[in-house]
């Protein structure tokens, strides 16, 4: 499939005004998680060729890194660049000294990283800022007094959630309008249909699909657990266990052989169904290689009709996969309550 020529188009995220191209750009594997660091001189040339090919959404947070990833993506949006992007971070993920993992959500927190990301970003104003992960010991609408002032002060445009529940949607978005959730979302993590889609949908709230090839499942299948590189964090997750991946390969194969009959590949069919769930949701894959951007980007001109994505949903059903997206120590929108307000948490 010829993915050169085609135009990214552009699309409206949320109901708050902010306009991104249909497909982003998630940077992270660039620096953090998945294999060594991309060199600096390759990542910025691949970043660069996704802004000159039409990917225009960038989304970093100062956990990949940690901050490494932020800093690298200003490197990137020098020399006039800033300005054809629109710029997605987060914060809320902390690592304490004995190197557990934490969430904060307090004021305080919240004006500090904003303002050490700007810094590393080397911009003025964040256009979208999340909360990565749900700080559940700080009510959301005290977390959300602050992201508001912030607004109010220009140093970020839009504000964000990630992995965050339906009633904690329902409360942040009571204080202040949530512009988009970015959730994991594809046809390999399919629980999210239940609950958490109708909410942003009922709220005019925009859904960022993260991690839209199953980590790079779908576009693979086996293949992908069999070449990770020694310490790469997905060998320990649950769904690409030995017990388990057997039972999950089913589903790459039977994508890959759809893909084979529509003429593209496994990732480029795994994405159009992401972009076949509507005008509303826009995926994030992430890359090293500018070939695979490129076979990106092809997925949007694959067109599935009625009838393809009923065959892909019948094969991918919401309890199909044997595995949990995650290991315990990282809160997902299951766990994602927080207290109701307090007294003393009078700040909104």
């Amino acid at each position: 499939m010829a993915e050169e020529a085609y135009k990214v188009p552009r699309m409206k995220l949320g109901s708050q005004g902010l306009e991104v191209s249909a497909q982003g750009l998630g940077v992270m594997g660039l620096s953090a998680f998945y294999g060594a660091p991309t060199p600096d001189t390759k990542a910025v040339a691949l970043l660069r060729h996704a802004i000159n090919s039409g990917i225009t959404f960038l989304d970093t947070s100062d956990f990949y890194g940690p901050e490494t990833n932020e800093l690298l993506l200003g490197k990137a949006l020098k020399d006039g660049l800033r300005e054809k992007v629109e710029l997605a971070t987060k914060f809320g993920l902390v690592t304490s000294e004995d190197g557990k993992l934490g969430f904060r959500g307090d004021p305080e927190y919240v004006r500090s990283a904003c303002e050490a990301s700007l810094r590393r970003l080397g911009v003025t104003c964040i256009d979208l800022y999340y909360q990565h992960r749900i700080d559940t010991t700080v009510p959301i609408e005290v977390t959300m007094g602050e992201l508001k002032k912030l607004v109010e002060e220009g140093r970020i445009k839009y504000i964000g959630l990630s992995e965050a529940s339906a009633s904690t949607i329902r409360r942040a978005h009571a204080v202040h309008p949530i512009t988009a959730l970015q959730i994991e979302w594809s046809l390999w993590s399919r629980d999210v249909e239940e609950y958490i889609i109708p909410t942003c949908r009922e709220l005019g709230i925009g859904i960022v699909a993260y991690s839209p090839l199953g980590r790079g499942f779908l576009a693979s299948g086996t293949k992908l657990v069999e070449n990770l590189e020694h310490g790469d964090p997905r060998k320990s997750l649950p769904r690409f266990k030995e017990e388990n991946l057997e039972h999950n390969k089913i589903v790459f194969e039977k994508v890959q052989a759809i893909a084979t009959s529509k003429s593209c590949t496994p990732a480029q069919l795994a994405l159009a169904w992401v972009h076949h769930q509507g005008d509303d949701v826009c995926p994030i894959p992430g890359t090293t290689k500018i070939e695979n951007l490129n076979q990106n980007i092809g997925a949007l001109s694959v067109k599935l009709t009625p009838d393809d994505m009923a065959e892909l949903e019948a094969i991918a059903r919401p309890d199909f996969v044997k595995g949990e997206r995650y290991w315990d120590v990282i809160t997902t929108y299951d766990h994602a309550e927080t207290p109701p307000p307090l007294s003393s948490w009078k700040q909104v």
